[in-house]
């Protein structure tokens, strides 16, 4: 007998930063955080192949 996998959730970047911002500024987390302000899930990750920060929420399916 087969479980059923639950699906991946989808995901949704609302912003990139580049990775070479200035010593002691975190532009993409001060940007996620003003969204969790808003009441918005948002979260940081690195892409290294493009050496940037994106901000991400779950999109809704």
């Amino acid at each position: 007998m087969r479980t059923a996998r639950a699906p991946k959730p989808q995901r949704a970047t609302l912003k990139s930063f580049p990775a070479s911002a200035p010593r002691g500024s975190w532009p993409a987390e001060e940007f996620a955080a003003e969204q969790r302000h808003q009441g918005v899930p948002a979260f940081t990750v690195m892409d290294l192949a493009s050496d940037s920060f994106l901000v991400v929420v779950e999109a809704a399916s």
